[in-house]
């Protein structure tokens, strides 16, 4: 059964629920900055029918389906997004889980934060794809190039002139705010990613302690794996597994950043959730 649902929070959110006829365990999956959360309707209605994981996916507060007016207009925050809106969508599986296990899955921004959420004694397993403290020196040339006229070029003047990053100069597709975009930037232009950020809060010492899977992509140019690998440090308290997908091993010949959920990626799903 597929639900649409409104979630409640410090802004509203909407979202698409997945629920499994039988379900062993309950999901939210955090989206990547910038990804509609219908990009992730296959994978989730995969969980639900084949792997009784009933999953939630919903949008950032002032995106996509969760916009309520222009972007030029949002105030939100990367921090908004990934850690206050991240920690509504858990309490609302919280509150519907009924004592199952409940998961926490992350793309890129949707990893990040976890350490930072109340009551993470809740949550039974973290599975994060492709997410990590990544710095600009991080990416392989020439696409390093790319991200810093982005960075340093691009992006600050598009939010200089239109108040954000219009999707055909973001890169993604879609448009970007203003303070996503300036946030997204510091953290990513800044060795020790948000640790200098005084607006983030700290987490409590080893606030985090259940199991976490980090998994990367050999082809990730974005977040490659020697960043998904520094995620770990992030949660001191939690064991950790980092595994590296080779797309040539599922029979795929590309698959990046972004596309381990696209339904033609399919063959990846199970290495998931492993």
């Amino acid at each position: 059964m597929t639900q649409t649902v409104t979630i409640d929070g410090p802004a509203p959110l909407t979202g698409t629920f997945f629920a499994a006829d039988a379900p062993r365990a309950v999901a939210v999956l955090n989206g990547a900055t910038g990804v509609p959360h219908r990009f992730y309707r296959h994978f989730a209605a995969w969980l639900a029918e084949t792997q009784n994981v009933s999953c939630l996916i919903y949008d950032y507060r002032d995106f996509a389906t969760s916009a309520r007016g222009h972007v030029k207009k949002v105030t939100a925050t990367m921090l908004d997004w990934g850690l206050h809106d991240t920690q509504a969508a858990r309490d609302w599986v919280s509150a519907r889980a009924e004592g199952l296990p409940i998961w926490v899955m992350g793309h890129s921004l949707g990893g990040l934060l976890l350490a930072r959420h109340k009551r993470t004694n809740e949550i039974a397993r973290v599975i994060t794809v492709c997410s990590g403290p990544v710095h600009t020196t991080d990416h392989p040339w020439p696409y390093q190039a790319m991200v810093r006229a982005l960075w340093f070029g691009v992006g600050p003047i598009s939010v200089a002139t239109f108040g954000y990053v219009p999707a055909r100069l973001s890169g993604l597709g879609t448009d970007i705010p203003g303070p996503v975009f300036k946030q997204w930037k510091r953290w990513c232009t800044t060795h020790g990613f948000f640790a200098a950020d005084a607006s983030v809060p700290a987490a409590p010492e080893a606030a985090l302690t259940c199991p976490i899977r980090m998994v990367s992509l050999s082809d990730d140019q974005s977040v490659p794996p020697n960043a998904v690998a520094r995620l770990a440090d992030l949660y001191p308290g939690s064991p950790t597994q980092h595994v590296v997908l080779n797309p040539n091993d599922f029979g795929l010949t590309k698959v990046g950043h972004t596309d381990a959920f696209r339904r033609q990626n399919a063959a990846l799903w199970p290495a998931l959730i492993a």
